[in-house]
């Protein structure tokens, strides 16, 4: 029987370029990415799913676009996004428009190797932890790291951008 060939994506590259240490964690997915679908990968992978970031992109009528990274298990308060990034007004892009922007697909979207370098928000829950759990840049494999490493290769802010439960 063949190995199976190990996955190593663009997010991989830039964290090996920048000696950051990481785990993969590879789990199966097929059909559609619903609204559940980090939880369902929280559950796969038996990562906590306030330990599993999901990231979401949304644009304000200053600062244009922005990456969020929140808890899958969260939602984004998009008011506090705009206070925090000194917008009046924030707001979810469309799907259409994020491979376009980031080069990532739904389900796959990373805040690590995006086109652009945009500025980046990660909820301030995700220093609770040692290591935290972000989309590797496909469906299929996800990363875990340190903040402080997402942060080395990010340059993200840690912010209370999620809605209370």
């Amino acid at each position: 029987m063949a190995k199976k060939k190990a996955v190593v994506t663009n997010v991989m590259r830039i964290l090996n370029a920048a000696k950051v240490k990481y785990d993969t964690v590879e789990y199966e997915h097929e059909g559609e990415i619903g609204h559940d679908f980090g939880i369902e990968i929280s559950e796969q992978t038996g990562i906590p799913a306030e330990q599993s970031f999901k990231t979401l992109v949304v644009r304000g009528e200053r600062q244009g676009i922005m990456v969020v990274c929140i808890p899958v298990n969260a939602e984004a308060d998009l008011k506090k996004i705009a206070k925090e990034s000194g917008d009046k007004k924030v707001e979810m892009i469309h799907v259409k428009e994020l491979q376009g922007l980031t080069g990532y697909i739904r389900g796959g979207v990373s805040p690590i190797g995006m086109k652009k370098k945009y500025p980046t928000y990660v909820d301030e829950s995700a220093l609770k932890f040692e290591k935290i759990a972000v989309s590797a840049g496909i469906c299929g494999a996800t990363v875990l790291l340190s903040p402080d490493d997402l942060q080395k290769v990010t340059e993200c802010k840690y912010r209370n951008i999620k809605k209370l439960s």
